[in-house]
């Protein structure tokens, strides 16, 4: 089975100016960028990439432009996710004939499952497909907050499930699933990446690579070369433009920005689809935060070529 590891950007879905359709080329131009920066994987479809708002065709096209496109230059991996089970189980099934590498599914949302019905769910995709599964802990959008002792029981039952993308805001909890596990579940972060990486994650999922592909990447690089205050510099910068981004607006209603700041420094996407605000729609203070975090992007680009210069952590590591 694939192995993955490292910081992999939740890709934006590139649409045209009127946000009618979905951009092919814009998507081509930014899977380029993605891999000329490095990234080890980029995961289509999830959030970012508003899946909620791509019809059954779009979805075909943005998951069989990428894998063709990327051409084993990196990881493609493709929320599949759905709260109805027959529909969770076609996507994921199209996805791995189309070529993807692997899936990340979120249990279903709304509805506030029950552990078996999780566990249901999850057994009827894993029937239907046999490339690597990342489950997607995240209890602000799925209603459930999925505990260490039913990851266990997931990874036990199904040889495909071996990810999990781990954002329930609790850092510790990476620390609980390898330990419930025994290490056969490989952690993502979902957020915090140093202090994830520290108990014991392989691997980020990354929204910032939307805008911050090569500075996040080697961030990650970074804590596996044992350089970790040069990795937390990275940190705390990237923190600071997401606390700008986040001001006024719900956990989740930033995807305009993500845009925005792609578009900013150099790689347009189009806007966001409703129900999310726009960022045009934004007007003074849009560009106000926009102009706010260009600046600290200013201050990662110094930051980078600081620790580009260096072959070693001259601050020392933690211990």
């Amino acid at each position: 089975m694939k192995k993955f590891r490292g910081s992999y950007t939740v890709a934006v879905t590139p649409f045209s100016t009127d946000g009618a359709t979905v951009d092919v080329g814009a998507l081509r131009s930014f899977l380029d960028w993605q891999i000329d920066c490095g990234v080890p994987g980029i995961i289509m479809l999830g959030t970012t990439g508003e899946f909620l708002t791509i019809s059954r065709e779009e979805r075909r096209t943005i998951v069989e432009e990428t894998v063709k496109h990327v051409d084993g230059r990196m990881d493609v991996l493709v929320g599949t996710m759905d709260a109805y089970t027959p529909n969770a189980v076609a996507h994921s099934a199209e996805a791995q004939a189309l070529g993807a590498d692997g899936l990340m599914i979120i249990p279903p949302y709304y509805y506030t499952p029950t552990d078996d019905e999780i566990f249901a769910y999850y057994r009827a995709i894993c029937e239907a497909v046999t490339v690597p599964i990342m489950v997607y802990n995240n209890p602000v959008t799925s209603n459930r907050d999925m505990s260490a002792a039913l990851i266990a029981r997931l990874t036990t039952a199904f040889e495909q499930v071996r990810y999990i993308k781990e954002a329930s805001m609790d850092v510790a909890r990476v620390y609980d699933i390898v330990e419930e596990t025994g290490g056969v579940m490989n952690v993502f972060a979902g957020e915090r990446p140093v202090e994830s990486f520290l108990l014991g994650a392989v691997g980020y999922v990354n929204p910032y690579g939307n805008y911050l592909p090569y500075s996040t990447t080697r961030m990650w690089e970074l804590l596996e070369e044992g350089r970790v205050r040069d990795a937390a510099a990275i940190q705390h910068l990237v923190h600071r433009a997401d606390r700008i981004i986040a001001e006024g607006h719900p956990t989740y209603g930033h995807q305009c920005y993500s845009k925005a700041l792609a578009a900013a420094v150099g790689h347009p996407v189009g806007d966001v689809r409703q129900p999310l605000t726009t960022f045009a729609s934004l007007g003074d203070e849009g560009k106000q935060k926009l102009a706010a975090i260009l600046a600290i992007f200013e201050e990662i680009d110094a930051l980078m070529k600081d620790i580009d210069a260096r072959k070693t952590d001259t601050v020392g590591t933690a211990a």
